[in-house]
């Protein structure tokens, strides 16, 4: 059991602005991984064991990309009792994001808005970051790093940038992140359209492959997307993740509707909304993915993971593992135990 419950921190990071508790937390986390401090919020983790597309994840609840961008702290989340943890998005060169304010708490519906914009430290800085994690990966956790692009660059020369990015994770990765699904970098999802998506998945897919032929090791590969596309979009995505040999869909990202939170303050701040009035959304891109992929096609679901109940919908839904990120922020580090241990039992 942790030593220090959530509920008596909640309130003092909640009354602070939320990208300020933000780093504050991830900088604490960073200082303290791996020292005696970390028994702080460390749980023994579940043990649950499944292998999906290839890998052995020693449970199935994993931490959502775009909490610790840098990779900072991977063995401090680890020690929550993660089987995976995802970290990104990294883009080849370090850019600032958004301007801030950028992060906004809708507490009434349990949910998040950001519009950072994959504000992070770079490829290099990055690739140092994960290197030095050692404590999660020695005990069997698998890490997953999340490839984006630059605002900078180009929609149309986008490939570049996840070729870029590609090559630079590869040797540290256990299994890479495609995301072309946040809705904070501008024209980016325009990525999931048919000719770009297919053009990109192409290259993606060929340069993966002549990585692992000169490693000898395989990588896996999935695709992030976001939960606002329609029937005939998933359809399409699904057939272009087959068509490529793609290794798995991680559905979804955060939404730009907002019906499920309109009246309430910060309601119509731009960005990306997270959190419980996701849940809904992101289940049905999941059961619309699993109808179109077969039985065996790796499924991450994420997407308003704020309970046990909500991991197992994901699961009813098709979901191979989930992640999560917005519940891990209301509900602290005991969601990731009684998650993982609801899974286990299949019921909550």
């Amino acid at each position: 059991m942790p030593l220090a419950p959530y509920a008596l921190t909640r309130p003092f990071l909640f009354g602070l602005d939320p990208e300020a508790a933000h780093e504050l937390t991830l900088g604490t986390l960073a200082r303290l991984q791996n020292t005696p401090a970390q028994v702080l919020w460390q749980a023994a983790r579940v043990d649950d064991p499944v292998t999906v597309a290839g890998l052995r994840f020693p449970n199935r609840v994993g931490l959502a990309a775009g909490l610790d961008k840098n990779g900072r702290c991977i063995d401090a989340l680890g020690a929550m009792g993660f089987g995976f943890i995802e970290v990104g998005t990294v883009t080849p060169k370090a850019q600032p994001g958004n301007p801030k304010p950028r992060m906004f708490r809708l507490p009434e519906a349990r949910a998040l808005i950001n519009r950072l914009g994959f504000n992070n430290e770079g490829l290099s800085a990055f690739v140092a970051n994960v290197q030095r994690a050692r404590s999660f990966r020695r005990g069997g956790g698998i890490v997953g790093l999340n490839i984006g692009k630059n605002a900078a660059t180009p929609i149309e020369r986008a490939a570049d940038d996840y070729l870029l990015g590609l090559e630079g994770v590869f040797p540290f990765a256990d299994y890479v992140t495609v995301n072309i699904s946040s809705p904070n970098t501008k024209n980016l999802r325009e990525l999931q359209g048919d000719a770009a998506l297919d053009a990109l998945l192409g290259a993606l897919r060929t340069r993966r492959d002549d990585l692992q032929d000169r490693a000898r090791r395989k990588v896996p590969m999935f695709l992030k997307i976001a939960p606002d596309l329609d029937e005939a979009q998933v359809q399409h995505i699904a057939a272009t993740l087959q068509r490529h040999r793609i290794d798995g869909v991680i559905a979804t990202n955060t939404t730009l509707s907002r019906d499920a939170v309109a009246g309430l303050p910060h309601a119509e701040e731009s960005g990306g909304l997270s959190g419980a009035p996701v849940l809904e959304a992101s289940n049905l891109v999941i059961r619309q993915l699993r109808a179109a992929l077969g039985p065996d096609f790796p499924i991450i679901g994420v997407g308003g993971v704020m309970c046990s109940a909500d991991a197992l919908s994901k699961i009813a839904a098709g979901a191979d593992l989930v992640q999560i990120y917005t519940g891990l922020v209301y509900q602290g580090p005991a969601l990731v135990g009684e998650v993982a241990t609801a899974l286990k039992r299949g019921r909550a």
